[in-house]
């Protein structure tokens, strides 16, 4: 019976969701892992199969640095942000669109998920530039310098066409981060970025970042989470130094997305057991969720009583209490 009660407490989840559209952001320190890897496709299955419209980004960062080192390239990254050579671009296009991609298509398939591996070079998706050069202060050392990011892009435009079609037909996208300009040069974008502007682009209801850590924390010294974020309180966390590397770029898209329209961007940890239903579907949630305003106070339910004779009073005091509570505004 607590199995049907969990559905029960689901379900007014599910009926807010059906034929919403999410974005995962997955990176590829977690799909290294195939236990993790398992628990994102059955998640992401789940929600296409209840009627979410679901789309897959995904890096690959770890993967990248590991084939690099076999080639001997080191992996250069200023502000948790890539270089990208000409060298490390192919490394790039070879393990983003090709082995990463293809495993989450199989692991999706494997639990009934119609996926379709892009990248957003495909169908025009992603129309990218070449990044100029930027003069950025080193988090680590403060020291301000001119720097160059080599073969990576800024986004200009999504086109979303391509998505919307496979969408609309019950396909699971999953799309590399990669994007082009109009000459065809490909350029390696953060998938955060490009997550970011993909689920403005779809009008998403819902940004989910997988990452290796339970959300955003306080402080660099502290292991606390912070539930919840508005995005100009995430803003000042950003400024005061209190994010650091790997989650800057992170809280960053999840602001970008939420003030261009997206409704809730979550920074949630891939590693705990199905954390993205946890997020979707239970009244307390997972991660740290980013939103444009506080968030309401959720109102305290209250369970009816187990006996069968007591359901018609109970019925009767929470319609008086809800009478009370209409009269009160």
């Amino acid at each position: 019976m607590q199995d049907v009660s969990l559905l029960l407490q689901a379900l007014p989840f599910l009926n807010q969701y059906k034929g919403k559209t999410f974005v995962v952001k997955v990176g590829g320190e977690l799909v290294a892992d195939s236990a993790i890897l398992e628990m994102l496709a059955q998640d992401v299955c789940f929600l296409n199969k209840v009627g979410v419209r679901v789309v897959v980004i995904h890096g690959g960062g770890p993967q990248a640095n590991e084939l690099s080192e076999r080639l001997g390239l080191k992996p250069t990254f200023v502000a948790g942000r890539r270089v990208t050579d000409e060298e490390t671009l192919e490394v790039t296009k070879m393990v983003f669109a090709g082995k990463i991609n293809t495993e989450i298509l199989s692991e999706l398939r494997r639990f009934g998920g119609r996926a379709v591996g892009l990248s957003g070079v495909d169908g025009n998706v992603v129309h990218a530039r070449r990044r100029p050069v930027k003069r950025m202060r080193d988090p680590e050392t403060g020291v301000l310098a001119d720097v160059d990011f080599g073969h990576v892009g800024d986004i200009v435009q999504v086109d979303a066409a391509l998505l919307y079609t496979l969408l609309s037909h019950d396909y699971v996208p999953v799309l590399s981060s990669l994007g082009a300009d109009e000459d065809g040069h490909v350029y390696n974008i953060n998938a955060d970025t490009v997550a970011a502007e993909i689920a403005s682009a779809l009008a998403a209801e819902k940004l989910l970042i997988l990452t290796n850590v339970p959300g955003v924390l306080r402080s660099s010294d502290s292991r606390e989470v912070v539930p919840n974020l508005t995005t100009a309180e995430a803003r000042a966390l950003m400024e005061s130094g209190a994010v650091k590397k790997g989650m800057l770029p992170k809280l960053g898209a999840a602001v970008a997305a939420v003030e261009r329209g997206v409704r809730h961007a979550t920074i949630l940890s891939g590693i705990l057991p199905h954390s993205i239903l946890e997020e979707t579907f239970t009244q307390r949630g997972s991660g740290t969720l980013v939103s444009r305003a506080p968030l309401p106070e959720p109102e305290p339910t209250i369970p009816p009583p187990r006996h069968p004779r007591k359901n018609r009073l109970w019925r009767k005091r929470k319609a008086a209490r809800q009478r009370a509570k209409a009269k009160a505004r």
